[in-house]
């Protein structure tokens, strides 16, 4: 870890510039979100309707994969992906590095999907129906169904890291080469690149999640099939 980048350490307990900035991003999410709820309307505003259409698009995007459980998936989703964009924006501000950048706040998030996958399936589905569908469509394929499990986590880390890493990297490079000859399109570029890997991660661990609790509806309905 670059050690100039560490704020605060107190023993084992690193505050880094990567942290300081998630919690911005954090506290910035929760006091929109207070300050947008606390005055809605029938009749709602451009604000109110600007946020309503963002929710609704969320929604939408959940529902296309997994309408059945929409609503429990999406206040998940929906955090992530509002989090995401805020995040890989966040560089746009001098002096400010996104925090997906960090091999360990990507890391983190792949692993709050993991965590997320395995309690959706668990919570709807029940415990042992959930671990049975590992053994599915044959026992002998449950070491690949774990080490997909693993190897899946880390592309999840790995990708959104490299691909926000290379972006800044590259948009540095242009600015050495170019000066400020072309600010414009390369801040367009860092935009739209920022939301496209942001909706990738998003769609990624909806799919996941929607994957491990589709596997016992699919399951139910082939024994329902098999006994008709």
């Amino acid at each position: 870890m670059n050690e100039q980048n560490i704020l605060i350490q107190l023993g084992p307990l690193m505050i880094t510039m990567t942290v300081v900035t998630t919690w911005g991003i954090m506290g910035l999410i929760w006091v929109c979100s207070w300050l947008i709820t606390r005055h809605l309307s029938i009749d709602p505003g451009p604000l109110q309707t600007a946020v309503e259409g963002i929710v609704s698009s969320i929604e939408d995007a959940v529902a296309a994969v997994d309408a059945q459980h929409a609503q429990r998936i999406m206040p998940f989703i929906g955090s992530l992906w509002i989090f995401l964009v805020i995040a890989n924006l966040s560089s746009l501000i001098p002096g400010v590095h996104a925090p997906t950048r960090d091999l360990s706040a990507t890391s983190a998030l792949a692993i709050v999907v993991f965590l997320s996958t395995h309690w959706f399936g668990i919570r709807i589905q029940g415990l042992k129906d959930y671990l049975r569908h590992y053994l599915s469509p044959s026992p002998i394929l449950l070491p690949f169904n774990l080490i997909s499990e693993i190897t899946r986590t880390v592309a999840l880390a790995v990708r959104l890291f490299g691909n926000m890493m290379s972006l800044e990297m590259a948009a540095l490079l242009i600015l050495l080469v170019a000066g400020f000859l072309a600010p414009v399109p390369i801040l367009m570029l860092h935009v739209v690149e920022a939301l496209v890997q942001a909706y990738i991660f998003g769609m990624l661990a909806l799919i996941y999640v929607a994957g491990g609790i589709q596997s016992h509806t699919l399951r139910s309905r082939k024994q329902g099939d098999s006994h008709a």
